[in-house]
């Protein structure tokens, strides 16, 4: 049996495996390896520490549908709409550009949980803390080598990682990368944004006539959202409340990261020293454009930092913060 490898369990990679899986015309052994400890990418979900049930997305914020992307890729939307996985973006959002026949949602179970379908219905092995490092050629198959662990080979791998580490990679791939290739992918900038998620306790009310809004009167922060009132969720035992920041370009470009279920504050920022951001989720009010058909748009997953984020979380007394750098 043949066997193949995504490399990143973003949207792009999660999609990828789902897509092989469908559409491979042979039995394959499917395999995704990501160097994070849990899937998303640029759409990543994070738990509270003491409550499980109470989860802040450090990424995107709620999905654009444009009316090219529904006709190209309607059936994905559809699909996710039919599972729960989406629903439309009913409450307000200040600030907010919406485009003549653009539809927005958000994710009721939090953004990664849609990469967490796709994986789920790709039936790949998916393994996590696996940093590729090297992909060399051996005996027609690709020997795949990570930071910690044994080599492994496969007949086909598929990278979706940010461009950088793919330009890090050794072994023979390296010279596979045609010089037209390698200057494409050095070309791609990157822009560095830290969100901050506070969970607060559960009835916790914070008596604003919106869901989400823009900030302009801030040089860093960007974007503020209470989620479960983006979600419509009400505030209960179980389910606390959200509010997210996020700061992307310092030109007109808006992306936006931060909450999702929970009581809890997400801020996103860009460090001081960053003069040059480039490359946001979207270029106008702050959502995940790209179509997940299509694993989220290459360009849009390139747009993350080359280094991985990480999640810090503090203990102690409620809000608990989530910080993340990326």
């Amino acid at each position: 049996m043949a066997r193949a490898l995504v490399v990143g369990a973003g949207l792009t990679g999660g999609v990828c495996a789902a897509l092989l899986g469908r559409e491979t015309p042979r039995p394959a052994h499917l395999t995704v390896w990501e160097e994070a400890a849990a899937p998303g990418g640029r759409m990543c979900t994070a738990c509270s520490p003491h409550a499980p049930g109470s989860t802040v997305d450090l990424g995107a914020q709620y999905i654009t549908r444009s009316p090219q992307r529904a006709g190209l890729h309607g059936r994905f939307y559809d699909e996710l709409l039919a599972l729960g996985l989406l629903k439309p973006l009913t409450s307000p959002i200040e600030g907010m550009v919406v485009k003549e026949g653009e539809c927005n949602f958000v994710a009721p179970q939090g953004v990664s949980s849609i990469i967490k379908h796709y994986l789920k219905e790709s039936g790949a092995d998916v393994c996590f803390g696996h940093r590729v490092t090297r992909v060399d050629l051996r005996d027609d198959r690709w020997e795949v080598s990570t930071e910690t662990g044994h080599p492994e080979r496969f007949d086909l791998v598929v990278f979706t990682m940010p461009a950088p580490r793919i330009l890090q990679l050794q072994g023979d791939v390296a010279n596979l990368i045609s010089e037209c290739q390698r200057r494409q992918l050095e070309s791609v900038s990157y822009s560095s944004r830290y969100a901050l998620g506070l969970f607060y306790e559960a009835g916790t009310k914070i008596d604003v006539p919106w869901a989400g809004q823009y900030i302009t009167s801030n040089p860093c922060i960007r974007f503020i959202s209470i989620d479960n009132k983006k979600r419509n969720i009400e505030a209960n035992a179980d389910v606390h409340r959200y509010m997210s920041t996020c700061r992307p370009r310092i030109n007109k470009s808006r992306t936006k990261r931060g909450a999702d279920t929970g009581s809890c504050l997400c801020a996103i920022a860009v460090p001081r020293k960053l003069t040059r951001p480039m490359g946001s989720v979207d270029d106008r009010a702050g959502s995940l454009s790209s179509c997940p058909s299509r694993g989220g748009q290459p360009a849009s997953l390139l747009h993350r930092p080359p280094a991985h984020p990480g999640v810090l979380r503090t203990r102690g007394a409620w809000p608990e913060p989530i910080l993340r750098d990326g």
